[in-house]
């Protein structure tokens, strides 16, 4: 529940005049209007003057009143909460302590902390404060008190109070009737068995740390997170909720069965339509009541609270009043007949005597039972049946405590609807028409009986168990009075149920324990019958009972709920956040009470107790598994003060839990469990994002950890296979996104299965670029978020792209969870880029992918790509499968068409045959594997015949190389750059040199050495280096153009003229041969020329087939070994993707990735 620190102004010097000028006053929180986290607004401008030595010093007080924004919870991540900015300055004072000066803002001196932890209190500020606040009006106001309540007034009446009430007073001797005193006491030993392992459970929890109002909620959010706590939370407000609807119309079936039966607006003309009556009459007066309670509490909830103790001297006087009764029966019985008509008990509402006839001045006479069995008072009229042939007998109701009656009451006696209540030993003459027994006054069953319908009746009797957790912000030390008090009242009633079920057992005549209404004792409340002195005792006990426990479900369910709305995990319940002025929510109450008006038009009080039974016991269950999860964990936090706990005794509850919910009603357990998943679903995904350190992600670490350690390194078996993607992502200057598309596709291929890291490079040192370095992982997350990739983001600081990405290649995942494939962005703009390094990082990122036995996949053209929201038409995916790598060409066209953007996508596989290939043979082949396969393709053999290399390929070759030779041109100027700064350096250092030029002839290699030496240290030549730290890619470059570069000493005039011989000839000679190329033909590489060939003839012939197609997949050649010809390798991709629009150039791993075994 969300939970703020209020500040309270306690004067600590000064007299009574000053107490009451100064500690009087409640300073109102800041952050109750900003909406600030607990613990920040409180020390801002709160306070003031606190130099003076009897100035008002803030003291931090736990508050109930939450936060509007946010989670609204007290800083979790401060040991004590309550950090507030005030004490930073002063945190630290003197000189001894000087090494640490410079971390006090952020670790506090430990004086300060036990400072604030002796003024720290965890009272609550609820809604019995917030209405004296109301009333008390002027300078002076109620001083706020610290908790002074102890185990038994905080803790042990509530818990006793809220568990006893109205199924012991209308239902139990019902219960033990039907089900027999052995069977009863299964069902009480089952239910109290479960709420006290609960109780165990919730013992742990609530010692574990200071546990603020919300009970049940709070524990169960803080301990499993916030998707469980929101739908065990509002399962625990639907159950309180449809408490209050069962606790109205128990407080109206007494009224109306009981203390005015002449109320009834509905009067049953006919005894078939007593029911619907009864049924109607509870829908009229429940709705009455619950509008009279709800104003009640909305004016206020002071009234509930001062008639608290009120409603629970009702139950203990009541309770005592059938233990004097019950020991009053063993010498002196009260007298309630019952009268039987054969072994068939009667309705006595309409007679006085139990007798067919009478002797009156020697006439015999009817009696009134006469007449409802015949059509006249008349000897001779006509009767029914079974009346002329049994005798009238008159049993006592309650025979006494020694009448041995418990023997027979040992056994249940369920039966059907409308089975008439009879008593066994009796003696009866059966008839053969029984049609009329429904019109008869005969006291019958209202419903079907049976075991598990009694278990779910029963149960609400036995909650209310979380009455001492809610208060704990009451209590002086609710560690110590939680577990004790509530343990104590789970054990008293739970004697007081197990006495309750023998001594009615052995006190009651069986028929009247079936006798649910009273109707065989004139309509008396059976168990009012049983107590002393009065039965006036049990019925008006039992009614303010059921109206106190209405009133405090109507207070405690809205709170609830207000607490959850306030919590912002559930986006559509914000509304109910919000109340009146003094906190009280009135919206909340709104809700509360349609929802128990519900209940109430259900109208029967025996239909509405298994609906909350499922509620309550899915919350005690989530209670069960909260403690259970979090001592299996054993999670460092995890330090209870009550030790009686064991997580086995926790997941006995837990399935004691689970087991009840199934007995009471399965379809009820059902809709239970789909309305809590429906809930946890919507917080899953629409929720807002809490970090509580709650028990689930503990569990999921330990299952991750679990998990991977049992996940072995080696490669998964080949039906295992699936891309596990390691998305190479570029960002903009402003450190965007450069290809979304390319997250789109990782969506589309990935489907949400196996794993995705999406990893950048950033260029520099990571104390520089950190920050740079988390706004970059920031934008690819909502980048991932938008796209829908579900995976890690990895951004990596490395002093050069190269390294960045060799570093991710190598080591991103972790374990057996690590990629297997790459997939990145084809560099468009290679050509246009003046730094050859962009490419150049391309080439070396597919030479390491193939090194680590990675599979590559390059996305050329991906802006093109589809979106998500996108639905590819009627179309193709063509595979070109030129060489076999694995069968990655197969797979990937296969998992794209899984995606709902790709499904209407046809799969086409193109291979090419050479000349003396048998292209029929080669179809039916393929054809028979992708059967094999399970893949459904359209499958075509495409011939490439040999032939000559044209002129446009000798003329492509050339001009590519032409261009390499205009790149090593550019690195030469680059190099004569040098040169000409070298020259600068050296003149301005040249009578250093004239000093030595004697031994300069013999000693040139060491003056080379020195000048490069001096080269190296001069700030000027340091200009023209690379902006990019040396890598072993550049190292093999360099040492590639190593001859070019000369070191000598230069003149100016030898510089001009080097630098003009050099450049003219060469500039003139390129664009002169660009029109004039067909001599220089002979002179090309053969080598080049032939792939250049292979180029131009295979996009001839893929364009041909498929520009026309949504997706081309392409067997990617690999480069070459030789770094020499790395920019004619991209020349001959280029060629080979001319014209195509959008392209996946794809490189196997070297494994295979399918198979045609099951």
């Amino acid at each position: 529940m969300s939970d703020r620190f209020v500040v309270v102004p306690v004067d600590r010097g000064g007299g009574a005049g000053e107490e009451g000028e100064h500690s009087d006053e409640v300073i109102d929180d800041p952050a109750a209007h900003t909406g600030g986290g607990g613990g920040e607004g409180a020390g801002d401008g709160s306070v003031v003057g606190q130099q003076d030595p009897n100035a008002v010093v803030p003291i931090l007080e736990y508050s109930r009143e939450p936060n509007k924004y946010g989670d609204g919870n007290p800083k979790e991540s401060s040991p004590f909460i309550n950090n507030t900015d005030n004490d930073k300055g002063n945190s630290y004072d003197g000189k001894n302590m000087a090494l640490f000066e410079e971390e006090m803002d952020s670790n506090p001196m430990v004086s300060s902390l036990l400072n604030k932890l002796a003024n720290y209190t965890n009272l609550t500020q609820g809604a019995q404060e917030h209405e004296e606040a109301d009333d008390d009006e002027g300078p002076k106001k109620k001083a706020v008190k610290s908790p002074q309540m102890g185990t038994f007034m905080g803790v042990y009446l509530p818990c006793l109070q809220n568990i006893l009430g109205v199924i012991l007073f209308l239902r139990l001797t019902w219960i033990v009737g039907t089900a027999g005193i052995m069977e009863s006491l299964a069902i009480v030993g089952m239910c109290c068995s479960c709420t006290m392992l609960t109780a165990i459970s919730m013992s742990a929890i609530a010692t574990n740390g200071v546990v603020p109002a919300g009970g049940s909620y709070y524990m169960i959010s803080r301990s499993l997170g916030p998707e469980f706590g929101g739908a065990v939370g509002l399962c625990f407000y639907l159950g309180t909720t449809f408490a209050g609807s069962m606790y109205i119309l128990g407080t109206i079936e007494i009224l109306l069965t009981y203390i005015v039966p002449k109320a009834a607006i509905f009067v049953a003309e006919k005894k078939e339509d007593e029911v619907d009556a009864l049924l109607n009459n509870m829908r009229v007066y429940g709705t009455c009541c619950l509008a009279l309670m709800s104003l009640v509490v909305f004016v206020g909830v002071k009234y509930v609270n001062k008639l608290a103790l009120v409603f629970l001297a009702c139950v203990i006087l009541s309770i005592l009043a059938i233990y004097a009764g019950v020991i009053k029966t063993a010498f002196e019985p009260p007298d309630f007949p019952v009268c039987l008509l054969g072994n068939r008990t009667l309705q006595n509402h309409d007679f006085d005597k139990c007798l067919k006839t009478e002797i009156i001045g020697n006439v015999t006479v009817t009696t009134k039972l006469w007449r409802l069995f015949c059509d006249g008072p008349e000897l001779n009229a006509t009767c029914n049946k079974y009346f002329e042939l049994n005798n009238v007998t008159e049993v006592q109701g309650i025979p006494g405590l020694t009448s041995g009656v418990i023997s027979a009451n040992m056994w249940g006696d369920y039966g059907p609807l409308g089975m008439l209540v009879e008593n066994k030993p009796t003696p009866s003459t059966a008839v053969d028409d029984n049609s009329q027994d429904i019109y008869m006054p005969y006291v019958a069953n209202d419903i079907t009986t049976f075991f598990t319908l009694l278990v779910g009746i029963y149960f609400p009797s036995v909650t209310g168990i979380m009455a001492g957790s809610n208060r704990s912000g009451d209590l002086r030390d609710a560690q110590k009075s939680i577990p004790i008090g509530t343990i104590l009242a789970i054990a008293t009633t739970s004697i007081i149920y197990v006495t309750c079920v023998v001594l009615f057992g052995a006190c009651i005549e069986g028929v009247m324990l079936r006798d649910k209404f009273g109707d065989s004792v004139k309509g008396n409340l059976v168990i009012g019958t049983l107590s002393w002195p009065s039965p006036w005792v049990i019925v008006i006990g039992s009614f303010f009972s059921c109206c106190g426990a209405g009133l405090q479900s109507l207070t405690g369910a809205p709170r609830l709920l207000q607490a959850i709305a306030r919590d912002g995990i559930v986006p559509f319940l914000q509304v109910f956040g919000h109340g009146k002025a003094n906190g009280e929510p009135t919206w909340a109450l709104l809700l509360t009470a349609g929802i128990c008006e519900i209940g109430i038009l259900i109208a029967s009080l025996d239909a509405v107790a298994p609906i909350l039974s499922m509620f309550f016991l899915m919350c005690y269950l989530f209670v069960n598994l909260a403690c259970a999860v979090q001592t299996l964990l054993r999670t460092p936090n995890w330090r209870p003060r009550f030790k009686y706990y064991h997580w086995a005794l926790s997941f006995l509850g837990m399935s004691l839990c689970l087991s009840l919910m199934f007995i009471c009603s399965w379809y009820y357990a059902i809709v239970a469990m789909a309305i809590a998943g429906c809930i946890y679903k919507y917080i899953e995904y629409r929720g807002a994002e809490k970090e509580w350190g709650d028990g689930i992600r503990g569990l999921s670490l330990n299952a991750a950890r679990y998990a991977l350690i049992r996940l072995e390194e080696a490669p998964p078996h080949t039906k295992n296979w699936r891309p596990q993607l390691l998305v190479l992502l570029n960002m903009d200057a402003d450190l965007g996104v450069k290809h979304p598309r390319l997250l789109s596709f990782t969506t589309q291929l990935k489907a949400g299965k196996g794993l995705t890291i999406v990893g950048n490079v950033l260029e520099g040192t990571y104390l520089t670029k950190d920050a740079e370095a988390k706004k970059a992982e920031q934008n690819i997350k909502a980048s991932m978020s938008a796209e829908r990739t579900k995976g890690f983001c990895h951004v990596v600081v490395s002093s050069n792209l190269r390294d960045g990405f060799s570093h991710l290649i190598q080591s991103a995942g972790l374990g057996g969870m690590k990629h297997n494939a790459v997939l990145m962005a084809w560099p468009g703009l290679w050509k246009q880029s003046n730094d050859p390094q962009s490419w150049k990082n391309f080439i070396e990122t597919v030479r390491e992918t193939t090194a680590a036995h990675q599979a590559l996949l390059v996305a050329k053209n991906v802006d093109s790509f589809p979106t998500n929201q996108d639905r590819l038409g009627e179309g193709t995916i063509d595979v070109w499968w030129v060489v076999h790598d694995g069968g990655m060409l197969m797979l990937l066209p296969f998992l794209l068409r899984q995606h709902k953007v790709w499904r209407k996508c046809k799969m086409r596989i193109f291979t090419v045959a050479q000349m003396d290939d048998n292209s029929i043979q080669m179809k039916k082949d393929l054809q028979m594997f992708l059967y094999h396969l399970r893949l459904d393709a359209e499958v075509e053999v495409v011939e490439m015949h040999d032939s000559d290399i044209s002129a446009f390929t000798y003329e492509k070759t050339l001009v590519m190389e032409q261009r390499s030779q205009m790149l090593k041109q550019m690195q030469l100027s680059r190099t004569e750059r040098e040169r000409e700064i070298q020259s600068i350096t050296d003149e301005s250092r040249s009578s250093i040199r004239r000093k030595n030029q004697g031994g300069a002839q013999g000693a040139s290699p060491s003056r080379q050495s020195s000048q490069m030496e001096d080269t190296q240290e001069d700030e000027v030549a340091q200009l023209i280096h690379d902006r990019n730290t040396a890598s072993h890619a550049t190292l093999n470059d360099k040492a590639d153009t190593g001859p070019d570069r000369v070191h000598m000493t230069w003149t100016k005039e030898k510089l001009f003229t080097e630098r003009n011989r050099h450049r003219e000839p060469n500039a003139n000679v390129a664009v002169r041969d660009l029109f004039n190329m067909k001599p220089e033909w002979e002179s090309l590489n053969q080598s080049n020329v032939r792939r250049m060939h292979t180029a131009i003839k295979l996009n001839e012939v893929v364009v041909n087939k498929s520009q026309g197609a949504h997706l081309v997949l392409l067997n990617m050649p690999g480069p070459p070994r030789n770094r020499g010809g790395d920019e004619n390798y991209m020349e001959f991709l280029e060629v080979l993707l001319e014209g195509l629009n959008r392209v996946l150039l794809v490189r196997g791993g070297g494994r295979e990735v399918i198979t045609i075994y099951s």
